[in-house]
């Protein structure tokens, strides 16, 4: 969430936590398989050591539960897994269905305000909101964009390897013009 105040903008990892804005660590882990579908894989943090281990084996514990049913379109899914500043942890799963379209689900953990039940950043649900991403989740969806155009659409035949090879570079989540 972010609000305006005079000519300073602050931002939040969640709501009343102000603080002045900066940008977060973005790193690439190697794709994965679930449940048929390749998923490549961005983590966002401010910490330098990552998302802790236990909150990314809970984050892809519920990924199938993410995932849309199979459509004939190739089975490729993009998430980003996000550690606030605080007790959250988020994923998001953006797939790609009816050949150009991508479909949200979202998973949310030790953000009560959203409806979790508890404080555990590896206690993920799916809260039913109308949100695809903050700030930092966001740069790799302008990315798979324009990697799926590239290698799906673009070509005489589609290219899934060449897809899932394409990835945003690791660095941060913007300063990248």
């Amino acid at each position: 969430m972010t609000s305006r105040t005079s000519e300073t903008s602050k931002s939040t990892d969640s709501p009343g936590t102000a603080k002045t804005f900066a940008e977060k660590l973005l790193t690439v882990p190697p794709p994965i398989e679930v449940a048929g579908r390749r998923i490549k894989r961005y983590h966002v943090t401010a910490d330098p050591a990552g998302i802790a281990p236990d909150v990314q084996e809970a984050a892809y514990a519920m990924l199938p539960k993410l995932l849309p049913e199979a459509d004939g379109t190739p089975a490729a899914t993009f998430v980003v897994l996000h550690r606030g500043a605080d007790d959250g942890a988020y994923l998001n799963a953006y797939s790609w269905v009816w050949d150009n379209v991508l479909h949200f689900k979202g998973a949310s953990a030790g953000q009560p305000v959203l409806g979790c039940p508890d404080r555990d950043p590896t206690h993920f649900i799916a809260p039913d909101l109308p949100w695809i991403g903050c700030v930092w989740e966001l740069p790799p969806i302008l990315h798979e964009r324009d990697a799926w155009v590239r290698h799906m659409l673009a070509p005489d035949a589609p290219d899934l390897d060449a897809y899932m090879a394409d990835c945003l570079s690791e660095g941060t989540t913007g300063d990248r013009s």
